[in-house]
């Protein structure tokens, strides 16, 4: 198979076939004595398949790297492979709880927020600006904020 129709088949782009050759991930054939196209076997289709779908589960290409060393020895233990998926599943746990408080801290400022007014006086900019916290260092300004307003 051509380079065309590896992607193709893998339903990928050209550059992403090259990106993965780069990355080691897959292996690039050797160019032709007589100076003709690349040819690679089939297997390809299915080694940036299961690269795609590790990365849909929220693998990092690294990590693919890693699944994919473990997947070519023949002696590896199943169980090397489902302590990877826990630490990723313990990842993905905490980005959704932080992602969680992210959303809650959102609502709050939405709910507080007026909806309209000058934007010097915006409640959701301000809460996120560094220099509308309160200055309590010695000999700053008695509580005022920084930016003039109180």
């Amino acid at each position: 198979m051509r380079i065309s129709e590896v992607a193709k088949a893998a339903d990928v782009g050209v550059e992403t076939v090259r990106f993965y050759e780069r990355r080691g991930l897959i292996r690039q054939p050797m160019r032709p004595a007589n100076g003709g196209f690349r040819s690679y076997p089939e297997t390809v289709v299915l080694q940036i398949r299961f690269i795609r779908e590790a990365q849909e589960l929220g693998f990092s290409l690294g990590e693919i790297e890693d699944l994919l060393s473990l997947r070519s020895e023949p002696d590896t233990d199943c169980g090397k492979i489902r302590l990877r998926a826990l630490a990723k599943r313990d990842d993905v746990d905490f980005k959704i709880k932080r992602l969680r408080r992210i959303r809650a801290t959102l609502t709050k400022l939405i709910d507080a927020c007026p909806g309209k007014g000058a934007l010097e006086y915006c409640s959701i900019i301000e809460a996120m600006e560094p220099s509308a916290r309160v200055d309590a260092e010695p000999g700053g300004t008695n509580g005022k904020r920084r930016n003039g307003r109180s």
